[in-house]
């Protein structure tokens, strides 16, 4: 897997130059310029939409730097909700997406993908915390899951 450093928010208007203010919705892109990956922020009225070759962009709010931050309950909280969520059918978009995260904070490392005998992909992940082997079907949650499974994420393992 391949890590990139993305910078964060400019807090300038890519097409305009103009500040962007707190609580303001923006999108920002991710475009290869060489062997760089770089990001660009748009104000809603100068996003022109995502340019051809564009890597991923999405939609987002300026946070007031200033204002008091969420931070993520500690990585083994974290790891033992993933493992809870196992025993929940009910649950497995919010355990794939959990996973997801936890791949990102290098709680969880992707060694394969697989393929299971009903034709879905799996992801299989080990976690060097545990010495802990898991399997993750991918489950992209439709797009009416998405915010209850930010809210409920949110609400268990963010910290103020």
């Amino acid at each position: 897997m391949i890590d990139y450093d993305i910078q964060r928010c400019s807090r300038r208007c890519a097409a305009s130059d103009r500040e962007l203010k707190n609580d303001e919705v923006c999108y920002s892109v991710l475009l290869a310029e060489g062997a760089d990956i770089v990001r660009r922020d748009y104000s809603a009225e100068g996003w022109p939409g995502p340019p051809e070759g564009a890597i991923g962009w999405w939609k987002s709010t300026v946070v007031d730097p200033n204002a008091g931050r969420m931070s993520w309950a500690p990585n083994d909280v974290m790891l033992h909700y993933f493992e809870r969520l196992a025993d929940d059918p009910a649950a497995e978009d919010a355990r794939y997406v959990l996973a997801l995260l936890l791949v990102r904070r290098r709680v969880l490392r992707v060694e394969a993908n697989e393929t299971d005998a009903g034709g879905r992909k799996v992801l299989v992940l080990h976690c060097g915390r545990n010495e802990a082997q898991y399997r993750v079907a991918e489950a992209v949650p439709s797009p009416e899951r998405i915010a209850a499974i930010q809210q409920q994420l949110a609400e268990l393992l963010q910290t103020s």
